[in-house]
C-alpha cells in the first residue's frame, strides 16, 4: 500500500457483523433502544445525585463519575454501530476510529480506576468509620477524583501518541469495534515499543486496581467476622458483594480481550464477544446496581418523582373545580 496517502481520511473496514437481511431492522432498532435505556437509566442516576444535597457525600459523589465514564463509553460503540447495521456498511476514517478506540480506551481504564476508589471508600466507611470525615474530606475527596482521571487521560493518552502518525499497510480492523491493538495491526513500522507499554499499561490500570480491591475487600470481610452487628455485616455484604461482581465481570472480559490481541489461537469470536460485553452489560447494569438497590438513591428518585407528578395532578384537580 503507497505510504503517502494521507491516513487520517483513509477508510478502514471493521469486521462484519454476519446479520442476516432480515433481522437487519430489528438489530438495528434492538442497538438504538439500548443505547437510549443507557443514557436514560445513567442520566437519572445523575440527576438524582446532581438535585439531591443529601447525597452529596464522598460516596455518591464518587458514583456520580461512574455514569459519565459509562455514557461515553455506550457513545463512542452504539452509535457507529447502529448506522452500520442500518447502512451495512463497515467502513470508517482512521481518524474516526482513532477517537473510537481512543473513547472505549478511556472508558475501560476509567471504569476500573472509578471502582477501586469506591472500593477504598467503602474500605474507610466500613474499617475505620470513625476517621471517615477526615480521610474523605471534601479536600481528600477533590485530589482522588483528580488523581482517577488524571490517571486516566495519561496513560491512555500515551498508549495513543505512540500511534500517531505512523504509517499503516492495511485497513482492515480485526474487530467488531476500532481499539488500539486493532489499530497497532495496521501499523507497518515495528511496534515492540508499543506493545511494551502496552503490557505495562495491562499491568498497570487491571493490577493496580486489582490490588486496592483485593486488600479492600479483605480488610472488610475481616472487620465484618469481627463485628457481631447484624446489620452491618449485611449492609457491607450487600453494597461489596455487588461491587465485586460488576469489578471481577470488567476485569476478565477486558483482560482476555486484550490478551487475545497478542495471540492468534485465541478464539476470535469469542474475543469479540467478550470486548463487545464490556461496552454494553456495565453501562446498562451499573446504573440498576449502584442506583435502584441503593437505599438512599431509590428513596431520592422516588421523591423527584413524586415531586413532579404532585404539581400536575394538583393542576387538575384546580382545573375541575374551575370547570365545576
Amino acid at each position: 500500500m503507497d505510504s503517502n496517502f494521507s491516513i487520517y481520511t483513509t477508510s478502514l473496514f471493521m469486521e462484519s457483523l454476519d446479520i442476516p437481511p432480515s433481522n437487519i431492522f430489528p438489530a438495528f432498532i434492538f442497538g438504538t433502544l439500548t443505547y437510549c435505556a443507557i443514557l436514560v437509566f445513567n442520566m437519572t442516576i445523575l440527576l438524582t445525585i446532581a438535585l439531591n444535597r443529601k447525597l452529596h457525600k464522598p460516596m455518591y459523589i464518587l458514583l456520580f463519575n461512574l455514569p459519565l465514564n459509562d455514557m461515553m463509553g455506550a457513545t463512542a460503540f452504539f452509535p457507529q454501530l447502529v448506522s452500520s447495521i442500518l447502512s451495512q456498511n463497515r467502513s470508517i476514517t482512521y481518524s474516526a476510529c482513532f477517537v473510537q478506540a481512543l473513547l472505549i480506551h478511556l472508558y475501560g481504564a476509567g471504569a476500573f480506576l472509578i471502582l477501586s476508589a469506591m472500593a477504598y471508600d467503602r474500605y474507610v466507611a466500613i474499617c475505620c468509620p470513625l476517621k471517615y470525615n477526615a480521610l474523605m474530606s471534601p479536600n481528600n475527596l477533590l485530589k482522588i477524583i483528580i488523581i482517577m482521571w488524571a490517571l486516566d487521560f495519561t496513560l491512555i493518552g500515551l498508549a495513543f501518541a505512540l500511534n500517531y502518525r505512523k504509517e499503516i499497510c492495511s485497513t482492515k480492523i480485526v474487530d467488531i469495534f476500532c481499539n488500539n491493538p486493532s489499530l497497532m495491526k495496521l501499523v507497518c513500522e515495528d511496534t515492540k515499543l508499543n506493545n511494551y507499554y502496552g503490557l505495562f499499561g495491562i499491568a498497570f490500570i487491571q493490577g493496580l486496581p486489582l490490588l486496592i480491591v483485593v486488600f479492600t475487600y479483605i480488610q472488610i470481610l475481616i472487620t465484618v467476622v469481627v463485628t457481631r452487628q447484624s446489620d452491618t455485616k449485611s449492609k457491607a455484604i450487600q453494597t461489596c458483594g455487588t461491587h465485586l461482581i460488576v469489578f471481577l465481570f470488567l476485569e476478565f472480559n477486558t483482560l482476555f480481550t486484550l490478551i487475545a490481541h497478542r495471540f492468534e489461537s485465541a478464539p476470535q469470536n469469542l474475543r469479540r464477544a467478550l470486548g463487545a460485553s464490556v461496552l454494553i452489560f456495565p453501562p446498562i447494569i451499573n446504573p440498576l446496581i449502584y442506583g435502584l438497590k441503593t437505599k438512599e438513591i431509590r428513596q431520592n428518585l422516588i421523591f423527584l418523582f413524586r415531586k413532579k407528578c404532585m404539581p400536575t395532578k394538583q393542576n387538575n384537580k384546580l382545573r375541575k373545580r374551575r370547570l365545576q
